[in-house]
Formats: structure tokens, sequence, C-alpha cells
């Protein structure tokens, strides 16, 4: 039951980010649900793989690359889906990092003991 709680908050948080963001465009709530749902398995799947390749330049920038990381699964994610569209890299760096905040945000509701 929590997943789907988590789920449907990162829906809405998405639809707060293409609210805030002009490059950021989401066609309906089942866009934002769709588009949640698929960056939340690249980001379980897909990203560790991404981190663990990309290990020496991580290190490199102190850890400054993984804003890249979220970057570009956030722009794949809007290149692939109908619903979900992110006009740009830099489009996608805000995004990714309004995007993070706000599910966070909305995680710490949740997860308050």
């Amino acid at each position: 039951m929590m997943l789907i709680v988590v789920w449907i908050l990162n829906a809405v948080a998405l639809l707060a980010v293409a609210y805030l963001l002009p490059g950021i465009l989401v066609a309906s709530f089942g866009s934002a649900m769709i588009a949640a749902l698929v960056l939340g398995l690249l980001n379980a799947l897909v990203k560790p793989i991404l981190i663990l390749l990309t290990l020496p330049i991580t290190i490199v920038t102190l850890g400054l690359f993984l804003l890249v990381l979220n970057a570009l699964v956030f722009w794949f994610a809007g290149s692939v889906l109908k619903g979900f569209q992110v006009e740009g890299f830099w489009w996608a760096v805000l995004g990714a990092i309004l995007y993070s905040i706000i599910s966070t945000f909305f995680s710490s509701l949740i997860f308050q003991s």
C-alpha cells in the first residue's frame, strides 16, 4: 500500500515540476503516473550501472557528476515517453534537482515517526 502512495506522490511531484518549469511538459495525471513509474524503474535498474561505469569521473568531480547522471536519466525518460517531455539538457538538470527536492519532501511527510 505504501508503495502506491509513494508512486502517486512522485507523480504529483512530477506535475509540480512541470508546473514550475516551462521546459518540462506533462500531458495529464496518467502521463505523470507512467513517467513516475519509468523514472523509478530507471533509477532502480539503470542508474546503479551508470554510477559504476562513471565512478572515476564521479570521484574526480567529488560527486558532482551524479547531478549529470540524474539529469541524463530524467532527460531519457522524457525522450521515450509520449506524455512527458523535457526540452533540453539544462531543463533536465533543473527538473531532476527540483523533482528530487519535492519528492524527498513528500517522502519525509509520509515516513515521519
